[in-house]
């Protein structure tokens, strides 16, 4: 007779969906450990002298401000790097919450194709979840929540924390409003998903090759000491260098002109 499969094993209920690294006095580093590492964000906690920034808000299947309460005591920024779930999904919690203006309505309205969490995208899956972040937690109850951005950040916009200030870099490829944050005194690019050491995303629907190009073709020119990335490791300008010429080997395509002439003096 064959024998009857064993019951599936209940995923547990975690006690903290987040863990903290304390990287200095004025940088932490919050993840959420119970998720699947490929898609497992950097939220980035920089504490300034007159106010602090909060780089991305990870899934918001948990009170992320809750949880960083204890180290808050100025006002503070929310900044989604942009749109995507694993990034933007707990920006309604927040009093302050930015976003570039390509990506302003999606989070408005709580967009969730933008975002990358309607099921038939296949992003956001149970299996995913090491552990559940409470009780009854299921992904198709997951969306994300529409909230109003209170900032709306451009391309050189300046985030004054006084003691540093951080440039804005509207750099898009990834999606349309992806942007990084960028210390020019430190040289230190707090990047998102625009450069990380791992698989770079760009067939997504809101993807453009041609755009991610340009983009890694002008940070090329940018003086960058480390990068602190929306995934994965922190890395320095050794990598980073070979981060970018890899993808741009990869990726540029034949097309300017004495390219062209090139190609056919070549096959002549």
């Amino acid at each position: 007779m064959p024998q009857t499969p064993a019951p599936l094993s209940p995923v547990p209920i975690c006690d903290s969906w987040f863990s903290t690294q304390k990287i200095s006095d004025r940088l932490y580093l919050v993840t959420e450990p119970h998720y699947y590492w490929f898609n497992r964000a950097n939220l980035w906690l920089i504490k300034g002298q007159k106010q602090d920034l909060l780089i991305d808000t990870g899934l918001g299947v948990s009170s992320l401000r809750q949880y960083i309460a204890s180290l808050i005591d100025k006002p503070l920024l929310a900044i989604a790097s942009h749109i995507h779930f694993d990034h933007a999904g707990g920006m309604h919690e927040f009093d302050r919450r930015a976003i570039h203006a390509a990506e302003a309505s999606a989070l408005r309205t709580g967009d969730d194709y933008e975002a990358l969490c309607k099921p038939e995208q296949g992003w956001v899956r149970q299996e995913d979840f090491h552990c559940l972040p409470h009780a009854g937690f299921t992904v198709e109850q997951y969306t994300l929540h529409g909230t109003e951005p209170t900032d709306i950040l451009n391309e050189g916009d300046v985030l004054d924390l006084g003691d540093r200030a951080f440039e804005v870099m509207h750099l898009p490829g990834h999606s349309p409003g992806c942007i990084a944050l960028y210390d020019p005194q430190a040289k230190e690019l707090f990047s998102g998903d625009v450069v990380y050491d791992g698989e770079l995303l760009d067939q997504l629907h809101c993807s453009h090759v041609p755009t991610y190009v340009s983009t890694f073709e002008r940070l090329q020119k940018l003086p960058v000491e480390a990068v602190y990335p929306g995934h994965y490791t922190v890395f320095g300008r050794e990598r980073y260098h070979q981060i970018l010429d890899e993808y741009l080997a990869a990726k540029r395509q034949p097309g300017c002109p004495s390219e062209l002439r090139q190609i056919r003096m070549q096959s002549a």
